[in-house]
């Protein structure tokens, strides 16, 4: 497959020995429930008559296989009896017998056994007893399930390097540890990576100018940064891969679009802007409109769940239906449980949880509050408003209906109309033309949650909901709030203050643990979306649970949580290697240094634009379906589910932007030839040397000056004296514009422009 002549196939990995987090998330919830459904009435320790000796319950005894011999071979999917079974292809080998598997399902079991098959191994420590879950154990004895702790700073040998207590927590490791934090950067790196990490754009040469001078100081740049309506649009891009955001356009049984997805997108975008307290973000993603004194933009707020996917039957059979209703309500409780609580509560939905305290009836309790929701289109307008629009389109269709009546009769009659008929109908179609004419602005729409009922679920046996098992009463987490169950309408209410309620101790920690990645590049708990007992422990216990808490403390305020860090020496460090630290601590768990990162694709592409003064920053709006023709900053974007559909796709792929086919907890960052092939050969970025090009003409009148100037904007530097002359020769040798062209492109592709120290 190619796409701008570069080709796109990269080679699978192949992971046989240690599934990451991510990978076993994927079993639980796209393999696990299939195999639970379809296979283990005949495949597993349970059934009644095993058949063809083949276990599919475990993952030792799945690649020993049956009597065919291994049903699994990970990494070799073509080539696994499992995988050939599904694919309904040989009539011999046919599974499940009675229907074949969705496209999608068996495009997941592709893709499952090709990354290495993962699977919990059948000895990992598990919860889940004959007598059930230990409920108070957990509580008692989990770190992310115990009661939030207001530690006190610890004191340190060094008092003159802590500028606030974060760095009291740090430093306090790194003695214990005998090491010493890297020197603070210098004030070039500072603002580039203020003005990256804030709005996602590159500073200009005069801002660099005036804060390396001493002309404004460091509070004041993050001031200016968090004022910036650039900071909404960068912040919201984070939580838009948490929420799994696109603009609808999936695959097989889910392929519709969402043209007003971006009502969701801009009311993020304006959320982070008007530092709206996380908390009340967070009621306004779950219960919109629901909230006490909700504004109107409160109503795109459950776009949170809207703009994931919705499922549809295939045929329209029991089954089908069935089927589609329990994905969708598996994507709403994934999404929300990872999201805001950091565990895979989906994980429940066939058995209780083989790890963490979540039983199948917390997840049926959860699951039977979006049970009783469905999408609707909500107006982002007045009652009033919307009243009068409709009160006038009504108006135009009776007098439509009136001379299509009128016209009906006369053709039924098989004769002319007369004058009576002929005035009657005149004054009606003036009547409706002065009507249309008068018509107000259609008021926009969001797509949104709404309540339609108040029933409780059953329990699906094995995750079949047309098989009702014990009937659960909607409820938060058990080993969060015990038994307080919920009695308004369909819960949502309920369930999105249990979310941001004082004694929830993972709502806060889980999201200062992402501003902390995002800032940083790798969080406090490497496994953002999973704080159950197979995901990462805290590098820094107790200084997650004091941000925590003084989150929650500070109103739950995102803007007064990136003062708190952006003013710490320890966001301050450089990214300076130091041999005796890197011995003891290679990964940087300890945080003796800032991690040098390559900035996100969407940053990349604008920062291009910004360089080129091509950057139209326009805020909001309907997506743009090709963004690379676009101007426009790269979260404006139209972006399908599935990643196909849309011709940008390609290119965002390319450079490691996540699938919103779920809720991404970070992003990966990947090397590979593709990419410097764009870099090189891409029409979009020939276009952009252009623009640099014709920039620099008009700025600068020699090229020495045009040299300077080009490293002031994208590196926000000088060049050294080599690289100036480097550049001087080159362009001497060549024709003014081809070779201007070749140079510019040559600075546009550099690693030192998409990278932050």
């Amino acid at each position: 497959m190619t796409w701008l002549g570069i080709p796109l196939w990269v080679p699978a990995i192949v992971f046989a020995n240690e599934p990451t987090t991510t990978q076993l998330d994927f079993f639980e919830n796209k393999i696990r429930p299939v195999l639970a459904q379809h296979c283990y009435n005949c495949h597993s320790t349970q059934s009644k008559k095993l058949k063809a000796e083949l276990y599919l319950d475990n993952r030792e005894q799945a690649l020993i296989g049956g009597e065919s011999g291994p049903s699994i071979l990970p990494g070799k999917a073509d080539s696994s009896l499992l995988y050939r079974a599904v694919l309904y292809k040989e009539e011999s080998l046919e599974m499940p017998p009675k229907r074949k598997l969705p496209d999608a399902v068996i495009a997941d079991f592709k893709k499952w056994i090709d990354m290495g098959a993962p699977w919990p191994k059948s000895n990992e420590p598990q919860i889940v007893k004959n007598d059930g879950i230990d409920f108070e154990k957990f509580r008692n004895e989990h770190w992310s399930l115990k009661p939030i702790i207001n530690p006190t700073p610890p004191e340190v040998v060094n008092t003159a390097w802590p500028k606030n207590s974060i760095d009291q927590f740090v430093l306090a490791r790194l003695e214990a540890g005998k090491m010493k934090p890297a020197q603070e950067a210098d004030r070039r790196t500072l603002i580039r990576r203020a003005y990256f990490g804030l709005v996602g754009l590159p500073p200009s040469p005069e801002s660099v100018a005036a804060f390396v001078g001493g002309d404004i100081s460091w509070d004041h740049v993050i001031e200016e940064l968090l004022a910036s309506p650039q900071y909404g649009e960068r912040w919201a891009r984070h939580w838009m891969d948490v929420a799994r955001y696109s603009d609808g356009l999936g695959g097989f049984l889910d392929n519709r679009g969402l043209p007003n997805a971006w009502q969701y997108r801009d009311f993020v975008v304006n959320a982070f802007n008007a530092d709206v307290p996380f908390d009340q973000f967070v009621r306004w993603q779950i219960a919109g409109e629901l909230t006490p004194e909700a504004p109107l933009s409160a109503r795109a707020g459950t776009g949170f769940f809207a703009v994931g996917p919705t499922y549809n039957g295939d045929g329209g059979d029991a089954e089908a239906s069935a089927a589609a209703r329990a994905e969708t309500l598996s994507d709403r409780v994934d999404t929300f449980s990872r999201a805001f609580l950091g565990l895979t509560v989906a994980c429940a939905r066939c058995h209780d949880h083989k790890f963490d305290p979540v039983s199948i009836k917390d997840y049926y309790a959860i699951a039977g509050v979006f049970n009783n929701t469905s999408i609707a289109d909500k107006p982002l307008a007045p009652d009033t408003a919307v009243k009068a629009y409709d009160d006038h389109q009504n108006k135009i269709k009776s007098f439509e209906k009136q001379i299509k009546q009128l016209n009906d009769k006369i053709k039924k009659e098989k004769r002319e109309i007369t004058e009576e008929e002929k005035k009657k109908r005149d004054e009606w179609a003036k009547n409706r033309d002065e009507l249309r004419k008068s018509l107000p602005p259609k008021y926009a729409i969001a797509h949104g949650l709404r309540e339609n009922g108040s029933n409780n679920m059953h329990v699906a046996i094995r995750g079949d909901l047309r098989k009702k098992g014990e009937e659960v009463p909607r409820r938060f987490l058990e080993v969060i709030s015990r038994d307080k169950t919920f009695n308004k309408k369909s819960g949502l209410l309920q369930l999105a203050e249990s979310v941001v309620a004082r004694d929830n101790p993972l709502t806060s920690r889980v999201f200062v643990n992402r501003v902390w990645q995002w800032h940083f590049g790798r969080a406090i708990v490497r496994t953002p979306s999973n704080f159950g007992i197979i995901g990462d422990k805290p590098t820094h216990p107790l200084l997650l649970d004091w941000l925590a808490k003084n989150f929650m403390d500070n109103g739950w305020s995102i803007k007064d949580l990136h003062r708190l860090i952006m003013k710490s020496s320890t966001y301050r460090m450089s990214s300076e290697h130091i041999a005796a630290n890197f011995d003891r601590d290679g990964d940087n768990r300890m945080i003796w240094r800032m991690n040098p990162r390559r900035v996100e694709v969407e940053s990349w592409r604008d920062s291009l634009l910004s360089a080129t003064a091509e950057l139209d920053l326009k805020i909001g709006g309907a997506p743009i379906n090709q963004i690379l023709e676009s101007p426009r900053r790269s979260v404006y974007a139209t972006i399908s589910r599935n990643g196909d559909r849309i011709s940008s796709d390609p290119f965002f792929r390319l450079f490691d932007f996540p699938a919103p086919r779920s809720t991404a907890a970070k992003r990966t960052t990947s090397t590979v030839p593709q990419q410097y092939l764009f870099i090189m050969n891409s029409p979009f970025f020939q276009k952009r040397a252009e623009a640099l090009v014709s920039r620099l003409i008009r700025e600068s009148e020699t090229n020495e000056d045009r040299i300077n100037r080009a490293y002031q904007l994208l590196y926000n530097r000088l060049p050294s004296d080599g690289e100036r002359e480097t550049g001087l020769e080159f362009l001497s040798k060549v024709d003014f514009e081809p070779g201007w062209q070749q140079y510019a492109q040559a600075l546009l592709g550099s690693e030192e422009f998409r990278y932050i120290e």
